[in-house]
């Protein structure tokens, strides 16, 4: 299993709206960078996810998984780009800010704080598990 980190201004799609879509999930649609698309099409159903919000909240603040892998994307016109489907699986109990990940010397070469600007990241199993210890999840 991988671990992944997508990130998402709140006022465009938030954890809450998320969360409402339930077991069918959503596509992860609108993506336009070309490194996030490779991490995208890496993606294996049951791959878990941060979901992040970015903007002024800038903290996960929920757990997602991979349940369609990479297909076309229907918001691009131009057919470049693709999706992935994910669905909520957990909320963070305490959300995990930016700050915090910059903070614990365990996160010093994550993507989150080295690349911050890439939407959808890898996240390596230790950056995981110290996320979610940060968070409140065993």
């Amino acid at each position: 299993m991988a671990y992944w980190l997508f990130k998402t201004e709140a006022e465009t799609w938030s954890w809450d709206q998320q969360k409402k879509k339930g077991a069918k999930g959503e596509p992860w649609s609108g993506v336009r960078n070309h490194t996030a698309k490779l991490n995208m099409k890496a993606m294996k159903k049951g791959d878990l996810g941060f979901f992040y919000h970015s903007g002024n909240q800038k903290a996960v603040v929920g757990i997602v998984e991979v349940i369609g892998e990479y297909r076309p994307d229907p918001t691009d016109e131009k057919g470049q780009f693709g999706l992935v489907v994910v669905k909520a699986v957990k909320d963070m109990p305490t959300p995990v800010t930016l700050a915090d990940a910059k903070t614990s010397p365990k996160l010093a070469e994550m993507s989150l704080v080295n690349s911050f600007r890439l939407s959808v990241q890898p996240v390596r199993a230790d950056e995981w598990k110290e996320i979610c210890r940060i968070g409140g999840l065993k």
